[in-house]
């Protein structure tokens, strides 16, 4: 079965500009031109990954991404943002936001694809990863979720797809010391341009997510050197 891409862009024009490049690179597309005629498609099958314009009608890109982030049934979907704003602060704000990677207009047919391609690649090599714990979290490769033990029971912690990612590459290499570059390679894969200050955003959202349940010390700075991963709990 080819896999489902949602298109959400209220341009007609490169609605189908792009639904053109996915048909040709043989994936499923299927199209939105608002958030709820997204919500409609997603309802009627889950995607395997979203193309989300950062500017639409009503509800805009950034924030239907903080949506879908927080939604059980789209959690996991890797959604990749196509702008305009090519500005580092905006970037930001869409990682930040839960996106997994971004496009910048006017982009090329092979640029999108490459970019499709990485993203997917990524999210099956997590399907293929093995269960592993340290200290108070476990991580179900199986099932794709992670626990935190708390007072003898497992909680589930809500994480996104990136953030998944970053924290089972830690887990499976705790108490060494990475830099941002060595994290990229390791994580996001050395094919695949991404800033350095990407690794910033996604470890203070794997933070985040962490702290609910009073374990984000184990995500740890090392001043100078990058970041580590313990199961002693930093201050």
């Amino acid at each position: 079965m080819l896999k489902r891409i949602l298109i959400v862009e209220d341009e007609p024009a490169i609605r189908d500009m792009v639904a053109f490049a996915l048909r040709k690179g043989e994936y499923d597309p299927v199209h939105a031109a608002d958030g709820r005629e997204a919500q409609a498609a997603i309802a009627d099958r889950v995607p395997d990954l979203i193309l989300l314009d950062w500017m639409l009608p009503g509800t805009s890109g950034l924030d239907l991404a903080r949506r879908w982030r927080r939604e059980s049934l789209t959690r996991e979907v890797p959604i990749i943002m196509l702008t305009a704003r090519g500005e580092e602060n905006d970037r930001v704000g869409g990682l930040e936001a839960g996106v997994d990677d971004y496009v910048v207009k006017p982009f090329s047919a092979r640029e999108l694809l490459a970019r499709i391609r990485a993203v997917l690649r990524r999210s099956r090599d997590d399907d293929e990863d093995g269960s592993v714990s340290v200290g108070a979290l476990r991580i179900d490769g199986a099932a794709h979720r992670v626990f935190a033990n708390a007072g003898g029971a497992d909680q589930p912690v809500q994480i996104g797809p990136t953030e998944y990612r970053l924290l089972h590459f830690f887990m499976t290499h705790p108490e060494r010391v990475y830099s941002r570059t060595q994290l990229l390679d390791h994580v996001w894969g050395g094919s695949v341009y991404v800033e350095e200050r990407t690794v910033d955003v996604h470890i203070r959202r794997l933070r985040k997510t962490l702290e609910p349940h009073a374990i984000d010390g184990m995500v740890q700075t090392v001043r100078g050197a990058g970041y580590r991963f313990s199961a002693s709990l930093e201050g």
